[in-house]
């Protein structure tokens, strides 16, 4: 069998055997001379570095070739059964290894001794400790042999991860060097270290990128799957600390797929940490795991313009120089990760291949499906219908939001071209607040920003953003911010006095909580780069301090006699039939632009329901009805020369 070797590293390990088992035929016939461990044990390198890292004597070394002996070369058996004077015993046991070997030593029975500790060999646990038959493990066996292999519980857990072929942007080069940097210093224990932000992709890839520079592997694990039973989960993490060993790997610990709020996830999570005794990186959102080792967290920024610039021209290649300062907007207006880009830019130029005139609106369309995913787990997205034609306001307002409109259309000239991006981060957002009575259009108008700047509409829902648990608003919200960041979302705070009101006096600790929360949306929203619409019906009630950071406010004024009949103009849609109305007579009802639409939309089931056209009958049947809700008397001025 050993002339059948071929491999060097194999060749020295059947050399090995040679010796050991002339050692042991010599011993049986009381011959053994070998005074010291190491005469039995070749330059074998897996063996050697194995002995090594996991701090094996001599002694042990050869325990473990005396268990490897008999998986490879079957004439071992017949020698154990002669070593031993008992033809029922072909197999290794300790008691043969503490009576035969040199340099014997009874801690090979401990069960901190690290044969037992790292489980490099197995005996039967219902027969005595040295009388029992010892196998060597079959992940050190497969070690040994050079053969790349995996423990059964690991195999379904652990996956390499492995870098992307483009070269990381320099900021997050300079990060994965500052990962380095913190491994290097003096340890006695390597330091837990913590990326956060919003792509888990980049996470990995500035692991990677570390893990590289000081040669390291890394294996990703996510915590979804940890045992949360305490002893399965010891088992898992002796089994990871082994393969950590022989593979000179990391592990970065995957956060992210953990439901928030599992206490027994978290404690297993918390436990599985505490005594790791291998480099670890934890990948999260923005979650930290709560544990009593030195945690070291560090931020992933967004990339700045100039990155994100070269990396669109990247990836679009010579067709970047062709979109005559597409890609400029396209940088300022979404923050996307390599990846995202990457995607964005493959699938783009594969839908316009044969219509490149396509590509910039392409491009925009995709970036925007993109983002999306980051945000509709935290607002409600408005798919706008409206269009300028249908918002009735005086000129005033119509200008002001043609200013907003003109803002964030040319962001990306005055902001990096003309350099006032380099002034400073902060205000070069658009805040705007939008206040008036209910029905007035303000939601409307948001709708018409967003279809004129083709950008996605986010309306935030407070009842999923208020908690009454300390702390957790302001994470709700630094999601929503950060996810429309990415995106370059319009935000959309309707009733926004119920979260922006006034700081109040601070008696007690609610009083100063809720202060806190108010501090840190002044602060975002000061840092926030996209358009972030505030809807009020009582200006009055917002704080002093957000109104200052407000770069536009639009009043929303109650439609006069003349509003209200161009509301009523253009309340129906073409296709719907209709017969007898008089704008001018309509507009005499006196509501806001939200209840016409109710009455108009009324009005039609009735039509609909007597199959006629909708008439000025139907109209006052349902504005009936809208002012009973309303808890409103229909006057007969209102209604005046109706019939």
């Amino acid at each position: 069998m050993v002339s059948q070797i071929a491999s060097p590293s194999l060749h020295r390990l059947f050399q090995s055997f040679i010796h050991l088992k002339n050692y042991l035929e010599e011993f049986s016939e009381g011959k053994g001379n070998v005074s010291s461990s190491n005469e039995l044990l070749l330059e074998l390198k897996t063996l050697e570095y194995l002995g090594r890292q996991l701090q094996l004597s001599p002694f042990e070394q050869t325990v473990v070739l005396l268990a490897v002996a008999p998986e490879l070369e079957p004439n071992f058996h017949a020698l154990y059964a002669k070593a031993q004077g008992d033809p029922n015993k072909p197999y290794p046991t300790l008691a043969l290894a503490l009576s035969t070997l040199p340099e014997a030593n009874w801690s090979v029975l401990s069960p901190h001794n690290p044969l037992h500790h790292w489980q490099l060999i197995h005996t039967e646990p219902d027969r005595t400790l040295t009388q029992s038959p010892i196998t060597i493990d079959r992940r050190i066996l497969c070690y040994l042999l050079g053969e790349p292999a995996l423990v059964p519980q690991l195999s379904n857990l652990v996956t390499p991860a492995r870098a992307l072929p483009t070269d990381l942007p320099a900021t997050y080069q300079t990060l994965a060097h500052q990962l380095v940097a913190t491994w290097s210093q003096p340890h006695h224990q390597w330091p837990l270290l913590t990326l956060t932000g919003p792509d888990a992709t980049t996470r990995t890839q500035i692991a990677v990128a570390a893990c590289d520079l000081i040669g390291l592997g890394l294996m990703t694990l996510p915590t979804a799957v940890l045992p949360t039973d305490p002893q399965e989960l010891r088992q898992l993490q002796r089994h990871w600390e082994r393969e950590a060993i022989l593979t000179n790997c990391a592990l970065l610990l995957d956060c992210d797929t953990t439901t928030p709020g599992d206490p027994a996830r978290e404690a297993a999570i918390s436990l599985f940490l505490e005594t790791l005794s291998t480099p670890v990186i934890i990948s999260s959102r923005d979650r930290k795991p709560q544990i009593r080792r030195p945690l070291i967290t560090f931020d992933i920024p967004p990339l700045n313009y100039t990155e994100q610039t070269a990396l669109w021209h990247t990836h679009l290649g010579p067709m970047a120089q062709e979109l005559d300062g597409h890609v400029d907007r396209l940088a300022t207006q979404f923050r996307l990760s390599p990846t995202a880009v990457e995607s964005v830019c493959i699938q783009a130029l594969g839908a316009t291949s044969e219509a490149p005139n396509d590509l910039p609106h392409t491009l925009w369309t995709l970036c925007r499906s993109q983002a999306r995913p980051n945000l509709d787990d935290l607002a409600q997205r408005i798919e706008p219908a409206a269009t300028w034609d249908d918002l009735v306001l005086p000129d005033r307002q119509r200008q002001i939001l043609g200013d907003i409109s003109t803002h964030l259309t040319h962001s990306a000239r005055v902001y990096h071209q003309w350099g006032f991006a380099q002034k400073g981060n902060r205000g070069l957002g658009i805040s705007a607040l939008f206040y008036g009575e209910s029905g007035t259009g303000k939601t409307m108008a948001a709708e018409v920003l967003a279809a004129t700047c083709n950008l996605d509409l986010y309306r935030i829902d407070l009842s999923t953003v208020v908690s009454k648990y300390i702390g957790e608003t302001e994470k709700n919200l630094c999601r929503i911010f950060d996810a429309a960041e990415t995106g370059g979302a319009i935000l959309l705070f309707d009733e926004a006095d119920a979260l922006f009101g006034k700081r109040s006096e601070v008696k007690d600790s609610h009083d100063r909580h809720a202060n806190i929360e108010v501090s840190y949306l002044l602060q975002r929203m000061e840092t926030y780069r996209g358009l972030a619409i505030l809807t009020s019906n009582l200006k009055d009630s917002l704080d002093v301090a957000f109104l200052r950071r407000l770069r536009f406010m639009v009043p929303f004024p109650m439609p006069d006699a003349y509003a209200r009949a161009e509301i009523w103009r253009r309340i129906f849609p073409p296709q719907t039939p209709t017969q007898g109305l008089d704008a001018a007579k309509l507009g005499q009802l006196k509501v806001a632009g939200g209840h016409i639409r109710n009455i108009a939309l009324n009005a039609a089931f009735l039509a609909a329901q007597c199959n006629t056209p909708i008439t000025m009958e139907h109209i006052r049947q349902a504005a009936q009805q809208e002012y009973l809700k309303l808890e409103k008397l229909l006057t007969n001025e209102e209604i005046k020369g109706w019939s």
